[in-house]
């Protein structure tokens, strides 16, 4: 089956809103059945204070966890689809604390970020998703 950009999304989506570590490594073993790397990361605070923090930790992820190579095109792509999946959130959770996590994967020239928060204030929780596809260099 040839995997394009609706199923790379897909699988950054189905990372992002894993509740548990065991989920969440779960997933990425399924998903690495099917030749995609993943790599999620938990995120948390003040979103539009800590909007470096996060992007970098995206960053940090994707290359531990070998979604991306280490060279300029693969860290622009992540740092550009972090950055835009923030900013698709970022209207909403404005001046928030949030709680949730970056789901990220990769197969060929696709790649994807995907975030998923919660936000809230006292009891009155509500929930934004963020999702953005970058297509990079099919390099390993």
């Amino acid at each position: 089956m040839q995997l394009d950009s609706t199923h790379i999304a897909k699988a950054s989506i189905k990372i992002a809103i894993t509740s548990s570590r065991e989920d969440e490594q779960r997933v990425i073993r399924e998903l690495e059945k099917e030749g995609i790397k993943s790599a999620a990361v938990d995120i948390g605070g003040n979103l539009i204070q800590s909007i470096p923090k996060v992007i970098e930790r995206a960053l940090v992820a994707s290359r531990r966890s070998g979604v991306i190579k280490e060279c300029h095109v693969h860290d622009g792509a992540v740092v550009g689809a972090a950055r835009e999946a923030i900013m698709q959130v970022a209207s909403k959770a404005n001046g928030m604390n949030v709680g949730g996590k970056i789901g990220i994967t990769r197969h060929k020239e696709h790649l994807s970020v995907c975030i998923f928060m919660s936000m809230g204030l006292l009891h009155l929780n509500d929930v934004v998703v963020g999702l953005c596809h970058r297509s990079i260099p099919d390099i390993y």
